[in-house]
C-alpha cells in the first residue's frame, strides 16, 4: 500500500484556478459559505446526540427502539460513505454548484422531518436522507476548494475545512444540548439553517471553469480522452479509510478510557474531550503554515499519531492519558488535510468530483467502523487501552513504510508548495 501512494506517475494540478479574487470581502463570503456547507456534515453527526436519551424515552414502546434510535444518529455518517461516489459522478457531470445549492435546500427539507413525523421508522428514515444531502454537500464544497485555489492556497483552507469541523463538532454538541431542553425534537430546528445559505451560495458562489492540467515536469497536457486516475488514488484513499479510524479514536473512546481509570464525572470528561479537539485545531492550524508536500508529511504525521496512542496505552492517570490525546489528535489535525490535499493534487478538474467523492467514502467509512474494529480489538487484547496500543502499532508501522517506500523511489522531497498562480 505505501508503494501505491507514493508512485503515481502523474501528479495533476491547475495551471490556473477559476479566475476568482484571493482576497477582499467577496473572498471572505466565498470562503464563509464553503466552511458552514462543510460543517453540515457535523452537525447531522452530534446534533442530536444530547436528545438521544429524551428520543429513547418518547419511542419505549416502539418495538426494538433501543437499537433504533441510535440509529437517528449514525444514519446520516453510513449514507454519506456509501453514497458521496456517486455524488462525485453527478457533480462532475451536471456542476459543482447547481448541485450544492439544490443539495443545501433538501438539507433543509430532510433535517428539519423529524419536527413533524410521528413513527421512529419515518424519522431515521429522514435521517438517511440527510446523510445523502450531506454527501452532495460535502463533495461539492471540497471539490470547489480544490477549483478555487492552487498550491499553498489550497492547502491553507482544506486545513481550515479541518479545523472547522472540529471546532463546530464541540458548538453543535453544546447547541443541541440547550435546544434539547426545550424537548427532543427542538435541535431538529437548527437545519433550517441551510435556507439561509442555499441563496447565499446562488449568489456569491462562481461557476468554476475547467482549465489546463500540467504532467510532473510542468507542461500542460490535453486532457482529451484523459482516464481517471484510478491507480493514483487507490492508495490514498485506503490510506484515508485507516487515516479516518486513526482520527475518530479519540473522540469516540476517550470517555471509555476515562472510564476505565476510574473517571465518572461528566464535567472533567467534557473538558478531556474538548482539550482534545482543541489539539486537533491546533494540529490543521500548523500544517496550513507549514509549507511541505503533504506526501513527504505523511509519515511523520502518522508518526506523531502513533506516538500519542502509545502514551494514552501508557497512562495510569488522567493528566497522561490527556496529554497522550493531545499529542495524537495535534497529529490527526494535520493528518486530514495532508491526506486530502495529496489526493486533490491527483485529480484534474474533470475528475475532482469523483475523486472527492471516493476520499469522502474512505473516510466516513473509516469513521463508521472505526468503533467495530476497536471492540473485536479490544476482545481479543483483553482492554480498551490495548486495542488503541495496537492501532498506535499499526499507524507506527505504515509510518515507516511511507518512509522507506519515499526513499527506495528517490522522491523526498522537503520543498514548499508552490504559491497560488492566478
Amino acid at each position: 500500500m505505501p508503494g501505491s501512494v507514493q508512485s503515481s506517475a502523474t501528479a495533476v494540478d491547475d495551471v490556473a484556478s477559476s479566475p476568482v479574487a484571493v482576497s477582499g470581502p467577496a473572498h471572505l463570503l466565498r470562503l464563509t459559505l464553503l466552511m458552514a456547507g462543510s460543517c453540515m456534515p457535523i452537525l447531522g453527526a452530534v446534533l442530536i446526540a444530547p436528545v438521544l436519551p429524551k428520543m429513547q424515552d418518547y419511542f419505549e414502546s416502539t418495538p426494538g427502539a433501543k437499537a433504533l434510535v441510535p440509529l437517528a444518529l449514525t444514519a446520516p455518517a453510513l449514507a454519506l460513505a456509501l453514497l458521496a461516489p456517486f455524488a462525485g459522478v453527478i457533480v462532475d457531470r451536471l456542476g459543482r454548484k447547481r448541485l450544492l445549492i439544490v443539495a443545501t435546500l433538501l438539507y433543509a427539507v430532510f433535517g428539519t422531518a423529524p419536527l413533524y413525523l410521528a413513527s421512529l421508522g419515518a424519522i431515521i428514515a429522514s435521517r438517511a436522507l440527510v446523510g445523502v444531502a450531506e454527501a452532495a454537500i460535502m463533495t461539492c464544497c471540497t471539490t470547489l476548494i480544490g477549483d478555487y485555489y492552487s498550491g499553498y492556497q489550497r492547502v491553507k483552507y482544506l486545513a481550515l475545512q479541518t479545523m472547522c469541523g472540529s471546532a463546530s463538532a464541540t458548538a453543535f454538541f453544546v447547541i443541541g444540548g440547550a435546544a434539547g431542553s426545550a424537548g427532543w425534537r427542538a435541535p431538529f430546528w437548527v437545519y433550517a439553517v441551510s435556507l439561509v445559505l442555499a441563496p447565499l451560495m446562488a449568489t456569491v458562489l462562481p461557476n468554476p471553469a475547467p482549465g489546463a492540467t500540467v504532467d510532473e515536469h510542468g507542461t500542460a497536457v490535453a486532457d482529451n480522452r484523459r482516464a481517471f486516475p484510478w491507480r493514483q488514488l487507490r492508495g490514498i484513499c485506503a490510506l484515508t479509510f485507516f487515516g479516518a479510524m486513526v482520527f475518530y479514536t479519540v473522540p469516540v473512546e476517550m470517555s471509555y478510557l476515562l472510564d476505565d481509570l476510574g473517571v465518572k464525572n461528566s464535567g472533567v470528561i467534557g473538558l478531556a474531550t474538548a482539550v482534545s479537539s482543541a489539539a486537533t485545531v491546533g494540529g490543521a492550524i500548523a500544517f496550513s503554515r507549514l509549507r511541505r508536500s503533504p506526501d513527504a508529511m505523511l509519515p511523520a504525521v502518522l508518526a506523531l499519531c502513533a506516538a500519542g496512542f502509545g502514551v494514552m496505552f501508557l497512562a495510569g492517570n488522567t493528566p497522561l492519558l490527556v496529554a497522550g490525546a493531545v499529542i495524537n489528535c495535534a497529529g490527526t489535525g494535520m493528518l486530514l488535510p495532508a491526506l486530502l490535499t495529496s489526493a486533490m493534487s491527483r485529480l484534474a478538474f474533470e475528475d475532482r468530483g469523483r475523486g472527492t467523492g471516493l476520499f469522502m467514502t474512505a473516510f466516513f467509512g473509516g469513521e463508521f467502523v472505526c468503533p467495530l474494529v476497536l471492540l473485536a480489538v479490544e476482545s481479543a487484547v483483553g482492554s480498551l487501552a490495548g486495542a488503541v496500543a495496537v492501532l498506535g502499532l499499526a499507524a507506527a508501522l505504515l509510518a515507516g513504510g511511507l518512509f522507506a517506500a519515499r526513499r527506495r523511489v528517490g522522491v523526498v522531497d522537503s520543498r514548499p508548495l508552490p504559491e497560488q498562480t492566478a
